[in-house]
């Protein structure tokens, strides 16, 4: 087994580099992407047939936005199974409508939809700018897409005065179809905006070879220009966008390349999480199981494969609030800098069972690692993840941990510096360990 561990200055660092390239599914898996790159995987194309070899890394994309990575090992699929690490790349945000300009009293905005279980509130009175994707046909007629990132401050969604909402700090319900609009610019006398040239005029800053004839679509995501930092009086903390879920995507990448495995290993960063997962990008689509069976065939070998295989499901937990301790059960608070997280549900919200965790705390205790749980109090529920979608499609083992945060599914998340560090030596091992077998 590996004695790889992570110095933890240098891990975060990175980490904090990586949420600050990362704005979009889109530009995070670019990045995946480019640290496989770097590492020595093969990319591989969906449309190609696929030459597999013994001893090889490659990694696959879907959408721009779902990227799998694996390992071949010795090719003894059947035999040794599959370590498997899930994670999702998309976070609740801002997503800008298909017709989405409005010029209302002297103001230019946008309309946008709420993508996911979003905490509205902070994100108003925030530097805000936008990235993401846009399809476009060049002077020939072919159909090309791009990313595209603003990077400055050009959006805000300012909040309405006290003097005008006396009740703001008692009850303030947010519409998010009145309220949320961006306001972008002032007008200038009966001036009438172009969207789809801002958009144009904007890919041919970041790609100046390109010829646009015509910006056809877009999936363009509002962001918070706030960089990651480390934060607190004894930075303890990480503060920082879309924690959840890059922080787990940052963690798995980095073990995975980190690992020395002569078992076949594999990275699966899914799409659409935050939205129910139903998609062709999604952990209730087809990606992984399409990957899987051009890699161990269908029928007897996949079901073989599996059943010695192990998924992490890999997502945020809820870390305890000092201000709101009895959202928690006394006995299920986890605390941040001291270790990820079993998350377990009676009623299989996660696919974590006795085995399951069980094999979790003992590769914990070989990497030194400190473990938490936590279960919902029982009057309250809990979030989901792509652990049991997952094991429901391919009938594999599956836990699902975390690391501890606060703030979920705000505008700025918090977690903790050492409990990344943690989870990356953690699933090293996890990849690297000779003998995961339940007799």
């Amino acid at each position: 087994m590996t004695k790889h561990t992570f110095d933890r200055n240098t891990f975060n660092q990175k980490l904090l580099t990586f949420l600050d390239q990362s704005p979009t599914p889109f530009h995070a898996t670019r990045e995946i992407a480019r640290q496989l790159d770097n590492a020595g995987f093969t990319a591989l194309n969906e449309r190609d047939a696929w030459q597999l070899a013994p001893g090889k890394k490659y990694y696959t994309i879907r959408n721009g936005s779902s990227i799998i990575a694996f390992t071949t090992g010795t090719g003894n699929y059947a035999e040794q199974g599959f370590r498997m690490v899930g994670a999702h790349t998309d976070s609740p945000c801002l997503k800008v409508k298909p017709n989405p300009t409005l010029q209302e009293k002297g103001c230019y905005q946008l309309s946008v939809e709420v993508y996911g279980g979003a905490l509205l509130n902070p994100w108003f009175d925030r530097d805000l700018s936008l990235a993401g994707r846009v399809t476009w046909a060049d002077p020939q007629g072919q159909l090309h897409s791009s990313l595209i990132d603003f990077r400055d401050p050009i959006a805000i969604i300012p909040n309405l005065a006290i003097h005008l909402d006396r009740e703001a700090n008692t009850t303030h319900p947010v519409n998010p179809q009145k309220d949320i609009p961006p306001i972008l610019s002032l007008l200038k006398n009966d001036e009438k905006i172009d969207f789809m040239q801002q958009l144009t005029n904007r890919l041919k800053a970041e790609e100046p070879s390109s010829q646009p004839a015509e910006i056809l679509d877009y999936e363009l995501f509002f962001y918070d220009t706030q960089k990651a930092a480390i934060i607190g009086m004894e930075q303890d903390f990480i503060a920082s966008a879309r924690l959840d879920n890059l922080l787990s995507c940052f963690t798995g990448l980095q073990a995975l390349l980190a690992a020395d495995s002569e078992s076949p290993c594999l990275l699966v960063c899914n799409d659409h999480e935050e939205v129910g997962s139903q998609s062709a990008t999604g952990a209730q689509g087809p990606f992984l199981k399409n990957v899987l069976e051009r890699i161990i065939g269908t029928g007897e070998p996949l079901t073989r494969t599996m059943q010695r295989s192990i998924l992490i499901s890999a997502d945020n937990a809820h870390a305890v609030h000092p201000n709101y301790a009895d959202k928690h059960d006394g006995n299920h608070s986890p605390i941040m800098n001291q270790g990820p997280v079993i998350k377990i549900n009676a009623n299989q919200r996660y696919a974590t069972t006795s085995e399951t965790s069980a094999l979790f705390r003992h590769l914990c205790q070989k990497a030194n690692v400190p473990v938490q749980s936590f279960v919902a109090r029982t009057d309250m529920g809990c979030g989901s993840t792509i652990g049991p979608l997952t094991a429901a499609e391919l009938g594999v083992m599956t836990l699902d941990v975390g690391l501890p945060t606060l703030a979920m599914h705000s505008i700025r998340e918090l977690a903790g510096t050492e409990d990344a560090t943690n989870m990356a030596n953690l699933l090293t091992h996890f990849y690297s360990e000779e003998n995961l077998t339940i007799l």
